[in-house]
């Protein structure tokens, strides 16, 4: 009877042992590489929805300028000058009754905009250089053959052989209806494999086709 009892409270042995930490181990592992993989997959999507915030405002803050574009209060046509990565114009961006000169440009990753206020002084002028910056959109990574900017004419979307205009745009100012803002944004280009992609089409409303250069 003794010897009964003693078989049945006797341990596990060295390779049981050896095999339930083996066991153990390997459901530790596993665990640890779906923790991994779960946590990576849900930092992606939070980097992702940043990403995509990020570069919604800055495309609506840039849209909603250039959709007021206006006639500068020296008289000058609202859109002074237009390129792929760089658009200067005119518009009261702050709403303070002044219209002030926008320049919009691509600096490293970011979207600056300058911003040159008319003299107090008649007639009114525009000092030449940028007086305030101001940084619109950040961790723009859009490659040298993909403008931010596009413009075209009143013909489109029907002439698609004009449109977009070509850049820079210097003898055809005035016949600029239509542009569009388009930018990709990562804000961690190292980990991330997708850029987001963001576009937006703007009519300047105060345009018609009685503008004139000047």
């Amino acid at each position: 009877m003794k010897k009964n009892i003693s078989r049945k409270l006797k341990g596990l042995t060295l390779i049981e042992m050896l095999m339930s930490i083996a066991i153990f181990t390997m459901g530790i592992g596993g665990f640890t590489l779906l923790f991994s993989k779960t946590w990576k997959a849900n930092s992606y999507v939070l980097e992702s929805g940043q990403s995509s915030m990020k570069a919604s405002q800055g495309v609506n803050r840039i849209v909603d300028y250039i959709r007021r574009a206006k006639q500068a209060d020296d008289g000058s046509y609202p859109v002074r000058s237009a390129d792929g990565n760089e658009l200067v114009l005119f518009s009261d961006y702050d709403k303070d009754g002044a219209t002030e000169r926008l320049h919009f440009y691509k600096s490293g990753s970011n979207i600056l905009m300058g911003v040159t206020n008319p003299t107090v002084t008649l007639p009114k002028t525009y000092p030449a250089n940028d007086q305030e910056i101001i940084n619109v959109v950040s961790d723009v990574v859009n490659e040298s053959d993909e403008p931010i900017f596009y413009y075209y004419n009143k013909d489109y979307p029907g002439d698609d052989v004009n449109n977009p205009i070509a850049t820079p745009v210097v003898s055809h100012l005035a016949d600029i209806r239509l542009i569009k803002v388009y930018l990709e944004i990562n804000t961690n280009p190292n980990k991330l494999p997708n850029n987001v992609e963001i576009q937006s089409f703007v009519e300047m409303r105060n345009l018609n086709d009685y503008d004139r250069i000047q």
